[in-house]
């Protein structure tokens, strides 16, 4: 079953090898990113980077949403890290039974989305006028979404973090 949906543009590093992977009690990481399902070096350094008691599938969207809706997902934990807010939202409108989403690190290194400057909104949360809209439609789906980089940090709904 789903434990966590984290949007992090990071992936797979320190935070979520040794502190989020242990808090959410996971067995199974699933990458959702198309780039880093298809260049080799890419899935390498995340499979490096990765915790050894944990099992990790990198794949693309469309193969991530076909993964996580298989019913033999709900017999393991899975923590699914997406590095883009268009592909989250693509993962949440399709993939059933996600249980809360957490926005940790996103906007310092990922394109920009639209066409204006990003704001800042903390050390980790850079969005445009346009991500911003994204991120309000991603608020609409009712699954609770929350801004928290690590998990000694308070959680803030994503909703005071944008302050929308």
């Amino acid at each position: 079953m789903i434990k966590l949906v984290r949007l992090d543009e990071r992936m797979i590093h320190g935070q979520i090898a040794i502190k989020w992977s242990r808090v959410t009690g996971v067995d199974r990481i699933v990458v959702v990113n198309d780039e880093a399902a298809e260049n080799s070096v890419i899935k390498k350094s995340l499979m490096m980077a990765a915790p050894q008691t944990v099992r990790v599938a990198i794949k693309g969207v469309r193969d991530s949403i076909a993964l996580l809706n298989d019913p033999r997902m709900d017999t393991v934990n899975v923590l699914v890290i997406v590095a883009k807010l268009d592909d989250l939202l693509a993962v949440v409108e399709e993939v059933k039974n996600i249980p809360k989403i957490n926005i940790g690190n996103y906007g310092r290194l990922a394109k920009p989305l639209g066409t204006d400057e990003r704001k800042t909104f903390s050390h980790h949360l850079y969005a445009d006028t346009y991500e911003i809209e994204l991120f309000k439609k991603l608020i609409s789906y009712s699954i609770p979404t929350i801004y928290q980089v690590t998990p000694e940090d308070a959680d803030v709904s994503l909703k005071d973090a944008l302050g929308i």
